[in-house]
């Protein structure tokens, strides 16, 4: 068995809408007989006891080996904790070759998965051991360092609920909701809103209490101290227990509680001043500890936090009693988990000395051994939740606290008898103000119910409706695409929307191009989705990226798949035939929001069967209003978009917009059939989008297919009184499109420049020429930059030979070059005559073709 081209997809996929690894597998013949099939499986069961699930039947089957490995891979993560359900292996039109496909919740995890399942299957295979435990032991300490955290986790859920849509920034806890101008970020528990000088006042405790004192709120009495005597002395002012912590700390690191003694303070004073920039002393405030949550302008959640803890047995030491208690599997190291191992520092050893104990003291039976005065889950204290027994008074000080400290989220600790009677009553005082406070205590509580602390936060950032998302068109299709993008995002614009824009010629935002290339893929959809100035996409969505990497959004609000054909790269990445295309095509349709649109060409059968796929609504168009499809659509009142009397119709139910073809530039009074397609698709998108039938029609009328707003798509110039038409088509669809507009345009003569690229099908290639030698005088054929694989003269050979039962063309050239074949085209171009070139090296050519222009 042999893996190669291990790969990630990060979107919805061919195979799924999770996020899946992706390999292709070869299995040789010997590794998949029978015999040896039977043996592996009994061993792979000893290695892996549940992966018996497989079917027996299964397992005697060619593809058994392939099956093992995706189960296995899956297996594995789920037994490290994470939430995985799908995997399958397929065979590939190559003997013995499988696609296998393992879902993952966090990618590094799935590619180690993936790896130690290949170690497995390779263990059983020859019979060698596999450290199970060893292997699992590697995902799961990965998987906590890589997960969300609870905190963050449970916003990320509550998003998802409410269906706003989320991207991790980084390997920690920075995470994007939503898309364009409505994003919204987060860090854990720290929103957009939280300011940073809210977050430094709380990170000051000193100013937080003055300032919290200045707003009427019980806060405790004591000062900053310099030195270990000065803390002496303010404790000696105070009187009695006194709290010693740092000014700038968290978490309850360096906190000293209920301590007095100068000794102890001293020690206090040590310890505390290693954790921050300053030491406060202040009164130590009796009563239990309790966190309140605050978010936005309401208390949310609370709950009283007890001390970590151990109860003697009269017979272990407290040393054994404390790893007894961090052997509960809710106990880890840091904060991924409800509660926290406890740690014996050097605080630990003083509130045991304090209670006269060590850690090898045998305490009594039912003995109660506290193990820090401080409560803080960090340090292994527990949680109660209490948040219905709140009283008002307490709930309005706790908001009057992060209000004053200007927090949106915030996490204050209280320290009282209790949370059900007001602060006066019981002399309780507010003792911190955090930002991006832990959540894991509201959650999940040690005792009593959880609260969905995170749905608040998202409630705060989102109003009720709200789902972060913008307009988002998504363009699939062979032909045609960016075309039909350019000016569904030309009509959006008009509208005022700042809309961002990718396709086959870089990505655009706002009319402005920010990158270059061929863009039309999901890291480039992703792209505009974060950029702040976008308030609608429309994307165009190539083949290649959703095999590369998946779509680069989760779903959209509109499908438009202009065609399918004949197809085109057919043969790369085991697309093989056109019905291989279209299930790749068909992607974007089944990924429709349930609300959405998918707008279908009616007139390509294999693309309106994608409405079968589409979770939302159905618009179909063709150019002919009395194809059955269409027809029948129509019928059941549903949209559709046809031709009628030299008008586009948008037609649903009895209504109907009507848009002259003569107000269409692109279209040239509709002479050019396929630029007709492509404004029924951009317009039916509009339409589903919901703008208006003024809004299209000022639309349509204002877009112009030049090289500067639509470059290599079907630009018409004008040189010496002859017309040159440029264009990017290089597949034989793409041709025949061509042909059948360019036979609209008089011309006394015609001739065409064309090459081919290195990645298409040799009959794709000899087809080209076979369409063309039927249509023009003269052929130039050239060889471009685009040989991809191909040996020096290969293609050139092959569009000779779609040439050599030609019909019309009587003269065949070859130039080396695409410019120099440009220019030798021109050269003998006389009035009255046409050249169509199709150009490969877009923007280089359509420049090279104006520059020729405006020399003559």
């Amino acid at each position: 068995m042999e893996v190669s081209r291990v790969r990630a997809l990060r979107g919805p996929n061919l195979w799924c809408r999770q996020t899946v690894i992706e390999a292709i597998v070869s299995c040789s013949g010997a590794e998949l007989s029978s015999a040896q099939m039977d043996a592996f499986a009994v061993r792979l069961r000893a290695r892996l006891p549940d992966v018996d699930v497989l079917e027996p039947a299964a397992l005697a089957h060619a593809d058994s080996m392939a099956q093992a490995l995706a189960y296995a891979a899956l297996r594995l993560q789920t037994h490290a904790g994470c939430p995985v359900a799908f995997s399958r292996s397929s065979p590939t039109v190559e003997p013995g070759v499988y696609q296998v496909v393992v879902e993952y919740s966090e990618e590094e995890v799935g590619r180690l998965a993936f790896d130690l399942a290949q170690e497995l299957c390779a263990a059983a295979m020859h019979d060698r051991p596999f450290d199970l435990a060893g292997a699992l032991a590697r995902l799961s300490e990965l998987n906590e360092d890589l997960r969300l955290g609870p905190s963050t986790g449970s916003i990320v859920q509550a998003a998802l609920k409410r269906n706003i849509p989320y991207r991790r920034l980084t390997e920690g806890s920075l995470v994007q909701f939503g898309w364009g101008s409505r994003q919204r970020r987060i860090q854990a528990a720290e929103t957009d809103n939280s300011s940073a000088i809210a977050e430094a006042i709380a990170q000051d405790k000193e100013l937080t209490k003055s300032l919290l004192a200045a707003a009427g709120v019980p806060v405790p009495q004591g000062r900053c101290v310099d030195d270990a005597e000065a803390a002496c002395e303010a404790a000696a002012e105070l009187g009695g227990p006194v709290v010693v912590k740092p000014r700038d700390g968290n978490q309850g690191k360096g906190v000293a509680v209920n301590i007095q003694g100068l000794e102890q303070i001293r020690a206090a004073y040590e310890v505390a001043a290693t954790r921050g920039s300053g030491v406060i002393v202040e009164r130590y405030c009796p009563g239990r500890d309790f966190r309140l949550l605050v978010v936005g302008d309401r208390l949310v959640a609370a709950a009283r936090r007890d001390p970590p803890q151990v109860v003697g047995d009269g017979v272990r030491r407290i040393g054994e009693l404390v790893v007894a208690v961090n052997a509960d599997p809710l106990r880890g190291d840091g904060h991924g988990t409800s509660l926290t191992r406890i740690r014996l520092d050097g605080i630990a050893l003083n509130t045991l000395a304090a209670q006269g104990y060590t850690p090898d003291s045998v305490p009594e039976k039912g003995a109660l051994v506290v193990l820090r005065n401080n409560a803080n889950l960090s340090t292994g204290g527990t949680a109660t939740d209490v948040t219905d027994h709140v009283h008002p008074d307490v709930a309005a000080n706790a908001v009057a606290a992060a209000q004053m400290v200007g927090l949106d989220v915030c996490g204050i600790d209280l320290v009282g008898q209790n949370v059900y009677e007001p602060l006066s009553r019981q002399q309780a005082c507010i003792v911190e103000v955090n930002a991006a406070p832990g959540l894991r205590m509201h959650l999940s509580p040690s005792f009593g119910k959880g609260r969905d602390v995170g749905e608040a936060i998202i409630d705060s950032m989102y109003s009720p409706g709200e789902n972060g998302r913008i307009p988002l068109v998504a363009v699939a299709g062979t032909n045609g695409k960016t075309t039909t993008v350019r000016l569904a995002a030309h009509l959006l614009a008009g509208t005022g929307l700042r809309v961002g824009m990718t396709n086959s010629d870089g990505v655009y935002i706002g009319g402005e191009r920010i990158d270059s290339g061929d863009c039309s893929g999901p890291r480039s959809a992703r792209n505009v989705l974060m950029h702040p100035d976008v308030d609608a996409a429309v994307l165009e969505t190539a083949r290649g990226g959703i095999l590369r990497e998946g779509l680069g959004f989760d779903r959209c609000d509109v499908a438009v798949v202009t065609n399918v054909g004949t197809g085109d790269h057919l043969g790369l990445n085991f697309i093989s035939t056109v019905e291989d295309l279209a299930i790749v095509k068909r992607v974007i349709v089944e990924n429709v929001a349930p609300d959405g649109m998918a707008v279908l060409n009616a007139a390509d059968s294999i693309v309106a069967a994608m409405a079968e796929n589409c979770p939302g609504a159905i618009t179909f168009f063709a150019r002919d209003r009395q194809h059955p499809i269409l027809a029948a659509h129509r019928a059941q009142g549903r949209r559709v978009a046809y031709v009628a009397d030299g008008h586009v119709v948008l037609a649903e139910g009895a209504a109907e917009w009507r848009f002259a073809l003569a107000g269409i530039p692109l279209t040239r009074n509709g002479t050019i059939g396929f630029q007709v397609d492509n404004a029924m698709a951009a317009a039916a998108a509009a339409w589903a989008v919901g703008l208006s039938e003024t809004d299209i029609r000022l639309g349509l009328a204002s877009f112009v297919n030049d090289a500067a707003t639509a470059p290599g798509r079907f630009n018409v110039f004008s040189y010496r009184g002859a017309t040159i038409v440029a264009d990017y088509g290089h597949n034989p669809d793409a041709i025949s499109a061509l042909v059948q507009a360019v036979e609209t345009m008089p011309a006394t003569r015609r001739s065409v420049v064309i090459s081919g690229a290195g990645d298409r099908r040799d009959i794709d290639i000899r087809r080209q020429t076979e369409i063309l030698g039927d249509a023009f005088d003269q052929v130039v054929l050239y060889q471009d930059m685009c040989q991809r694989g191909r040996a020096d003269g290969e293609v050139l050979a092959l569009l000779r030979q779609g040439l050599q039962q030609a019909r019309r063309t009587t003269e065949v050239s070859e130039i080396h070059g695409e410019f120099l074949a440009i220019d030798a085209a021109l050269d003998r171009l006389r009035e009255g005559e046409l050249c169509l070139v199709l150009i490969d090296q877009v923007e280089e050519a359509l420049e090279h073709i104006e520059r020729r222009i405006a020399a003559a």
